[in-house]
């Protein structure tokens, strides 16, 4: 009987995905294939030609970072203009990635110190860019230290590599333009995630998104929460396989964060809407969708 009782969760837990994966099809990809844990590093860097990227901000990196790692923050991947955080073009991305000592056959394992945004949202850069050979650790910084790297402040001479970018992968985004024309064309299999808070989602939004905030992909201490977890998550929130998903924050940094966890979870019809809702809210051509508070607890709701 005790025996049953700790299994009821899980038993439950299972059942509840059934339930809701017979509804929305299968999954489209491999299962737990880009998220890893940190104590599966260490086999990974005793492999020829894997690199290892700290994505922190260059004064935290320089203090202490996991021995061997180079740094990669989120400045060196993004451009400003004419938004903040957008994806930098391909010449910027071959130079950083070549002076890191990353080439095209190169494995890359990143952490952060971001709740995996930035570990994510380069993941995602090299993604489009062709480069598959990519992983992500689960819980960061925090996770590889726990996990007794080694830490010191010295950088890695690594030879400069030669990285060359493949053709933009244009399914994995969307611009303004295309998801105005979407919006005013609704289809069914069209499904928009604001990974935003409640109170940035409440000041306004787009048209027919959902909330559910990026946090909510992780545990307590920042690691993602595993495969069966975030299939549920957003299987319940009707987020199906057969949709194809939109995802967005303010800068799309966030979202790279969700886009991740559902790449994960076998999800591959998947768009981040680059430009974001710093974009979208700047041009008055763009519909805005300020819910009630009543709309928001009704959603809400729908997802716990």
């Amino acid at each position: 009987m005790k025996l049953l009782r700790r299994m009821l969760p899980a038993l439950l837990a299972a059942s509840v995905l059934l339930v809701a994966a017979s509804c929305a099809g299968r999954p489209a990809g491999e299962l737990g294939t880009e998220i890893i844990e940190a104590k599966a590093v260490a086999a990974l860097l005793a492999q020829t030609g894997t690199v290892l990227v700290d994505t922190r901000a260059m004064p935290d990196y320089s203090e202490g970072h996991v021995s061997g790692a180079v740094n990669i923050s989120r400045a060196d991947i993004v451009v400003n203009q004419p938004f903040p955080n957008l994806l930098a073009p391909a010449a910027q991305i071959e130079q950083v990635m070549g002076s890191r000592g990353i080439g095209n056959d190169s494995l890359v394992v990143i952490y952060d110190n971001a709740k995996n945004m930035d570990a994510a949202r380069l993941w995602w850069t090299l993604k489009i860019y062709g480069h598959d050979k990519v992983k992500v650790v689960s819980g960061g910084w925090e996770a590889m230290k726990k996990s007794g790297y080694k830490i010191d402040a010295e950088r890695p001479a690594l030879p400069i590599a030669s990285f060359k970018a493949g053709a933009l992968r244009s399914e994995m985004i969307i611009t303004a333009a295309d998801l105005r024309a979407a919006l005013n064309e609704p289809r069914p299999e069209l499904a928009i995630i604001d990974t935003r808070t409640e109170e940035e989602y409440m000041e306004g939004t787009i048209p027919g998104s959902v909330l559910i905030d990026y946090v909510g992909n992780n545990f307590a201490d920042n690691t993602y929460k595993p495969v069966t977890h975030i299939r549920i998550k957003y299987l319940e929130a009707g987020i199906g396989y057969d949709k194809e998903i939109v995802m967005f924050c303010k800068t799309s940094i966030r979202g790279a964060q969700t886009y991740l966890a559902l790449y994960n979870a076998g999800y591959r019809n998947l768009k981040l809407y680059d430009g974001a809702w710093v974009e979208w809210s700047a041009n008055p051509m763009n519909p805005v969708f300020v819910p009630e508070p009543e709309v928001l607890e009704l959603k809400v709701s729908d997802q716990s």
